[in-house]
């Protein structure tokens, strides 16, 4: 037996993946980040044991892993969007390799995707932005010196805030030193939960007092960028003028 790091996903429990819906079916324990994970995609897993790790220390977590491998039953690890972004898996996994026990990572649809979708919008325009910077501000769990959202806003790119929501009017005032005030913005909270997602739309000079005024602190993501407005640009690769390996260009 091993142990399997599942996404699960944005908060639609329908965006779990084909694998990691059939991996939980079967799970005999399942471990899952508390309020981080929609409680509906527990709904997937079959009756068990089923720990909310919100209130469990990593040795906590990783007893509860160890016990259940040795008692010969699957458990299932789930994080919410990816476990690649935000999700401490990297010291999980280096306490299982130390315990001897093998695990498999099961990629999920991450929250600044499902963002996207929901505003109907692409990071990547053609001529506007080719490149997505996905950051946080510092908390209580730093970032680097040279991560600060003022030195990456100088790129002008695409850019996708986590767990930042509390500190808004700290966010906009980094991000003003780069970005116009008229700069695109919005903050999208607990995207593709059914019945709760909430969608906010403005630009840097005002998005704060928006957030604020509607007591969104957390479960949110900031999105800012030219790409919000974006219209009209079309793509090379479909230009009937641009060739390429699968299709002849012509005039």
């Amino acid at each position: 037996m091993k142990v399997y790091f599942i996404g699960a996903g944005p908060g639609d429990p329908e965006l779990v993946t084909l694998k990691g819906a059939r991996i939980l079916a079967r799970a005999d324990v399942v471990i899952y980040a508390g309020s981080l994970v929609n409680p509906a995609v527990l709904e997937l897993t079959r009756a068990g044991a089923i720990y909310d790790s919100s209130r469990m220390t990593l040795e906590e977590t990783l007893d509860i892993m160890e016990r259940s491998v040795k008692a010969g039953k699957m458990v299932a690890r789930l994080h919410p969007g990816d476990p690649s972004l935000y999700g401490a898996v990297a010291e999980q996994m280096e306490g299982l390799e130390q315990k001897g026990i093998g695990y498999e990572i099961v990629p999920g649809v991450s929250s600044f995707l499902a963002a996207a979708a929901a505003l109907g919008r692409e990071f990547t325009v053609p001529e506007v932005s080719q490149t997505v910077i996905l950051t946080r501000t510092a908390g209580r769990t730093p970032v680097p010196a040279g991560e600060r959202l003022a030195g990456l806003a100088v790129h002008r790119a695409s850019m996708c805030i986590f767990l930042s929501a509390h500190d808004i009017e700290g966010v906009v005032a980094e991000l003003g030193t780069a970005y116009d005030q008229d700069t695109p913005a919005a903050v999208v909270y607990k995207v593709s939960w059914p019945g709760e997602e909430r969608v906010l739309t403005g630009c840097i000079g005002d998005i704060a007092e928006k957030v604020q005024a509607a007591g969104i602190t957390r479960t949110a993501l900031i999105l800012v960028g030219d790409f919000l407005a974006a219209r009209g640009k079309r793509s090379r690769l479909y230009d009937g003028e641009f060739g390429h390996s699968y299709r002849s260009g012509h005039r």
